[in-house]
């Protein structure tokens, strides 16, 4: 009896060995081709996809540069200037969260002296007129510079803005752009384009080496955003755009670019 039993112990044990072994094998061959699936026979094709589409967000930035000897004074007369702007762009119903200061710079204006040159070897002491030594720069002035950039979710007013901010005392404008706000439903559409013209070449690849396509096993993307716009207006900004100009925001055109690699059998 004992006998027995061992020879049955014995079977069971070879057969769950067995088992064993066969699973390991199967999860080994499937991690190993899930893992790295370009072990297979291949074909890799690309496509590209286009879409246009029109503009619907306008950007630009716009400054207040003052200049004086009285830093109080030049602040003072740049926020006046800065927050009249912006009052104006906000009752021309622009946004608060689409009006953001980018810049806020306070710098010292340096005079230079005209020295006599330098002459060879060097002294410890440059002669000005006759005696003395060439000053330092001094400070002049001060320049403030204070930058604001704005988003326009309507192109209707675009032109009336941009000469409206300058009659409120910007003298820089600079930056405008144009942008898609969302751009899913063009990405979508070029990428569907592309894709449609990979699986074209890829059947043609296969039918042209006598050979059928298998599973897709990898699909990349490559976006490219070409962007529309033209760059800014800079000194004389109120004599340039002293009648609001006509804007026009153009179209964009979307391109997505996808790799796919079929298995080949």
């Amino acid at each position: 009896m004992d006998i027995k039993i061992r020879n049955y112990l014995g079977i069971a044990l070879i057969v769950a060995v067995l088992v064993v072994a066969l699973a390991a094998f199967n999860f080994s061959y499937s991690y190993s081709r899930s893992v790295d699936p370009l072990t297979a026979p291949n074909i890799r094709v690309t496509g590209e996809g286009k879409a246009v589409a029109v503009p619907d967000i306008a950007q630009f930035s716009f400054s207040v540069i003052t200049e004086g000897n009285n830093i109080q004074q030049i602040q003072g007369e740049n926020a006046k200037k800065i927050n009249q702007a912006i009052d104006y762009l906000k009752s021309e119903g622009v946004a608060k969260e689409d009006i953001e200061t980018k810049n806020y710079n306070l710098e010292p204006r340096y005079e230079h002296f005209n020295c006599p040159p330098v002459p060879t070897p060097r002294p410890v002491l440059t002669p000005v007129d006759g005696g003395g030594v060439c000053p330092l720069p001094r400070i002049g002035g001060y320049t403030l510079n204070q930058t604001v950039a704005v988003k326009l979710r309507t192109f209707d007013k675009a032109g009336s803005i941009l000469a409206g901010v300058v009659a409120k005392g910007a003298n820089s404008i600079s930056q405008l752009s144009f942008t898609i706000d969302d751009r899913t439903k063009v990405e979508s559409e070029a990428r569907a384009k592309a894709i449609a013209q990979a699986k074209v070449k890829a059947e043609a690849a296969a039918e042209a080496a006598d050979v059928k396509l298998g599973r897709l096993l990898i699909i990349s993307e490559f976006p490219s955003y070409p962007s529309s716009g033209f760059g800014g207006v800079g000194g004389g900004v109120e004599k340039a755009i002293a009648f609001p100009p006509q804007v026009e925001p153009g179209s964009d055109e979307i391109i997505i670019t996808v790799d796919l690699i079929y298995e080949i059998r």
